[in-house]
Formats: C-alpha cells, sequence, structure tokens
C-alpha cells in the first residue's frame, strides 16, 4: 500500500510538472485550515485540529492536491446529574490524516465550487505527551502504528481570488474491517500563486 501510494505521488508529479510550469495565471495554491471529524467509532466524538494544504494546477478545471492534518487528544469533562460534582478526564486518542488527489473545480472566478477525490492515511495514536512531541510521535508512528487507508469525497465552495477562504465537508472514510464512514470539515484561508 505504502509503495503504491509513493509509485501514485511520483507518477502524477512526472506527468504533471510540465502542465503546471506551463500555465501562465495561476499556477496553485497553499492553505491552513482547522479540521473537524466526528469519529463515529469512538462514541461519535469530535476532533478538531491544524491542517494544510497546497495544490498545483494541471489545468483551470484541475489541481492535484496534498494535505495533512493533526487533531489532538480531546479532553472531557463529565458533570454529575446533580450538577455537584465535574470530572476531567483525557482519552490521548490522537489522529493524523495525509491526503492526496485530484480536486475538480468550476471556472477561474471569484467563487469556485469544487469536488475532491483523496486517498491517503489516517493514523490512531494514544499518548500522554504534549501537543508538539504527539505530533512528532504520530508521525513516527504512521508505518508501524495503527494506520489505517483512507478514502475521502468532499465538496465546497472556494471565495476569493488571490487571498480567500476555502470551505469543505466530505466522507472520511477508512478502512479497518469493513468502511467506517466519518464526518470531516475543513474551513480556512487560502493564497493563490
Amino acid at each position: 500500500m505504502k509503495r503504491l501510494a509513493g509509485l501514485a505521488i511520483i507518477l502524477a508529479l512526472t506527468l504533471g510538472g510540465p502542465a503546471v510550469l506551463a500555465q501562465d495565471e495561476e499556477r496553485g495554491e497553499v492553505g491552513v485550515f482547522v479540521d473537524y471529524v466526528r469519529l463515529r467509532h469512538a462514541d461519535n466524538t469530535n476532533f478538531w485540529g491544524p491542517g494544510a494544504q497546497v495544490a498545483f494546477n494541471l489545468n483551470p478545471h484541475v489541481q492535484l492536491e496534498a494535505g495533512m492534518s493533526y487533531l489532538p487528544e480531546r479532553t472531557f469533562v463529565t458533570t454529575t446529574g446533580t450538577g455537584t460534582t465535574t470530572t476531567t478526564t483525557q482519552n490521548g486518542l490522537r489522529l493524523l490524516q495525509g491526503m492526496f488527489g485530484p480536486k475538480f473545480q468550476t471556472g477561474i472566478g471569484p467563487v469556485k465550487a469544487f469536488l475532491v477525490l483523496k486517498g491517503g492515511f489516517l493514523n490512531f495514536s494514544v499518548s500522554n505527551r504534549g501537543i508538539g512531541a504527539g505530533f512528532a510521535g504520530a508521525v513516527g508512528n504512521i508505518t508501524d502504528g495503527d494506520t489505517n487507508g483512507v478514502f475521502y469525497p468532499g465538496v465546497g465552495f472556494e471565495f476569493g481570488r488571490r487571498i480567500g477562504l476555502r470551505a469543505e465537508v466530505g466522507d472520511l472514510m477508512y478502512f479497518d474491517r469493513g468502511a467506517n464512514h466519518n464526518l470531516r470539515v475543513a474551513v480556512g484561508p487560502t493564497f493563490r500563486f
């Protein structure tokens, strides 16, 4: 699976590179976003965290896009029925996801609708480390840890020209004893170059 993903990336860059460099106008975009995932098999737990992505134009309607996000552990607050006792617990579960694939978008202009079809990975790690050390541990744990294949179809809108705002929603499907469907929403600024 990992070798196939690496081969797909190399093939896409080899075939898409000349088309990207031949563009007279925008060549692509970079962006940061807040990523929200509602993990169904963890009692519909809501995870959110930062992410970043980069995309290169193959033509005005198709981009190749890659992104990664890290969703740190959640803190849960539980209150008794009388409201007198509050308990704070952490589950230590962290999510690291990386995805790559095509983005199909409407024409050039300040408002674009788009569809993405991406594949990649979702890594689950459990740690009591801080955010920075937890991220480094999750990255190092991709090949040896609980990493699952992902297919992600999503839709969204972008607003703006050189600097814009992007919002998307989709089904983050990871494969572990069958397909597991999870809501994913990402919102953040984009910068076109």
